[in-house]
């Protein structure tokens, strides 16, 4: 049967023989975090995962006893030390088990930044840091496991000066592609992702250095909560388009005036490059000194690629939102569990 039901729990004690805990332990425990415990088992031969991962979050008991609170430990340990056995038991992909119904976006994207931090990231790799709400829990997950010592020799390229400070702060050992122009993996969020797994990213104001880092990435690893799933890109975020600030009303007509992005509206970003809300009365500015366009879109694009390449051939842009044909792989986390979408390889493309 599909994991999450007791039978399951005392296949799991019984393959790992008699222990501490027992099948009555491991029953008080999933009673009292009943799904909050997901495992799955898949492989990507690109990526730099394991073909299994275990996850139990580290919250808390929320108001049971020290007992139920030590057998949920044991049973995190027990689960995790399982893995071998499902391999051998032939267990596939499994679906999610429910996580939380109460859990807060926050949470989730902590979930999804810690879970893709275990089971991409390996000692020895150069690790691509993304910028945003959900990236900055992935970056947390890489310091704390660097500072215990299940990392060791990592090398991380951060796409913002927000990310560098966070990862200087942890004691990230950081470099630029100047020297690692070649990077293991890069993990980062989304603002919008269609179901070809296509992104719109820009609403923090660092997507110029997130594609010129994230494009460098063997594998590209996106995080999101399920609230940035969209059935076309457009309508539900902004475009961010970082364009030169000399005669930027200008550039902004040119944009509304593409072919591929006719009926859109460019927005100027005032206030703080961080967000997409207006906070300010002057230009955003950007990392790099730029300006940002927010393209507001009633209907979805029809065609992502070919905005894309319009853009890039527009004179004053420096860098557009949309991640076309970059994405390796999506963990998704949402009230449900986690959940990855993997991109198949007929439809990798240029990255644009």
């Amino acid at each position: 049967m599909a994991w999450g039901g007791r039978p399951m729990l005392h296949r799991l004690s019984s393959a790992l023989g008699r222990s501490t805990l027992g099948a009555a332990g491991l029953e008080r425990a999933w009673g009292t975090r009943r799904g909050l415990m997901w495992v799955t088992a898949r492989g990507w031969s690109n990526s730099p995962k394991p073909t299994g991962a275990a996850v139990l979050p580290s919250s808390g008991t929320s108001g049971v006893g020290d007992a139920a609170a030590n057998s949920t430990n044991a049973a995190r340990s027990l689960a995790m030390a399982s893995l071998a056995c499902f391999a051998v038991a032939g267990v596939g992909n499994m679906g999610p088990v429910s996580l939380s119904t109460a859990a807060s976006q926050d949470e989730l994207k902590k979930r999804a930044g810690y879970q893709a931090v275990d089971d991409y990231v390996r000692s020895d790799m150069v690790v691509g840091l993304g910028t945003g709400s959900t990236a900055y829990f992935a970056v947390e997950r890489v310091g704390q496991k660097l500072a215990s010592g299940e990392l060791k020799n990592i090398v991380a390229i951060p796409t913002s000066k927000r990310t560098k400070e966070q990862a200087e702060k942890l004691g990230i050992p950081l470099a630029t592609l100047d020297t690692h122009p070649v990077l293991d993996v890069a993990i980062d969020g989304a603002d919008s992702v269609d179901p070809r797994l296509d992104l719109v990213k820009g609403g923090g104001g660092a997507h110029f250095r997130e594609k010129i880092v994230e494009a460098a990435a063997k594998t590209f690893v996106v995080i999101v909560d399920d609230s940035k799933l969209c059935d076309g890109l457009g309508p539900s975020f902004p475009i961010p388009v970082e364009i030169v600030p000399f005669c930027h009303e200008h550039t902004a007509r040119t944009i509304e005036a593409l072919p591929a992005l006719r009926g859109c509206k460019a927005v100027l970003r005032l206030g703080s490059a961080a967000n997409n809300k207006r906070d300010g009365d002057t230009p955003a500015v950007t990392d790099n000194g730029n300006y940002i366009l927010d393209l507001q879109f009633d209907k979805p694009l029809k065609d992502p690629a070919h905005a894309a390449e319009q853009l890039k051939r527009t004179i004053g842009v420096v860098e557009h939102g949309l991640f076309v044909g970059m994405t390796s792989v999506v963990v998704i986390a949402g009230k449900d569990g986690i959940t990855v979408k993997q991109r198949p390889r007929s439809w990798f493309g240029s990255r644009l």
